[in-house]
């Protein structure tokens, strides 16, 4: 993404919503300019054009959350998918990063199946003819648009895959990571169970937060991308959890 796109997604995110002559002087470019660079994200799901004015996209589901730290959480991604080597199977589950992942694939010149209990991933790369996806049932949840319950748990245990990407909405040192949403956390753990391993996929500020439920992927081998402005005390609470981690620098 252009250095000059990530501008515009930093002035939404502090400000909500900008007039697109404001926003041009801002960039210092023409507004023809600011408005071809607003359809390329809008385009991507990531801003929304009202009435002479530009907005992030929805900050309840998972496309307006992508505009949140995007460059960092891009980074993240890309590094992820270096792991994923052509005509590989992979799961992963619902969040912004994972999103991201899912379109570096799709952007990439692999073959991959992606097995996914999100349908907004499933809907965010369907445009590709590299990668196909695999939508698992369950019951919709609309805020996260990602399918839980025990259908998942049906539907994941036809697979086994070796590595599951998750999201996570924060650390607790000596639990792990956690999740906001019990039903998620089920549906991870369901997941995992087909998966040899487990990579966490989030940015640092996660570490300094906590969801109320535990993920609890024992017998797993876990570990995490994310950027390099983790904390050493975080860093130093992974290596004693025995996570492996990976961090991106962010350019």
């Amino acid at each position: 993404m252009a250095k000059r796109d990530n501008q515009i997604l930093e002035i939404l995110t502090s400000q909500g919503k900008v007039e697109v002559t404001h926003l041009s002087q801002l960039l210092g470019v023409s507004e023809v300019t600011a408005r071809k660079d607003l359809d390329a994200l809008q385009a991507k799901g990531l801003v929304q054009r009202v009435h002479g004015f530009a907005q992030l996209a929805n900050p309840n589901d998972v496309g307006g959350r992508l505009a949140y730290h995007y460059e960092e959480k891009r980074l993240i991604a890309r590094r992820a998918a270096e792991l994923v080597p052509d005509n590989a199977t992979v799961m992963v589950e619902s969040g912004s990063c994972c999103s991201l992942l899912a379109r570096e694939l799709a952007d990439s010149d692999k073959n991959v199946t992606i097995v996914t209990n999100s349908a907004f991933i499933a809907s965010y790369v369907r445009d590709s003819s590299r990668v196909s996806c695999v939508l698992l049932g369950g019951s919709y949840q609309r805020d996260s648009q990602v399918m839980v319950g025990p259908l998942v748990h049906a539907c994941a245990q036809e697979f086994y895959v070796d590595r599951l990407f998750i999201g996570a909405d924060g650390w607790i040192d000596g639990v792990g990571f956690t999740n906001a949403d019990q039903m998620r956390a089920d549906a991870v753990r369901s997941m995992a169970e087909s998966a040899a391993e487990v990579v966490v996929l989030t940015e640092s500020e996660k570490f300094g937060q906590r969801g109320a439920v535990p993920m609890r992927l024992p017998g797993k081998k876990v570990s995490v991308i994310t950027d390099d402005s983790v904390r050493d005390e975080w860093r130093q609470s992974l290596e004693r959890s025995g996570v492996d981690a990976i961090y991106v620098r962010q350019s």
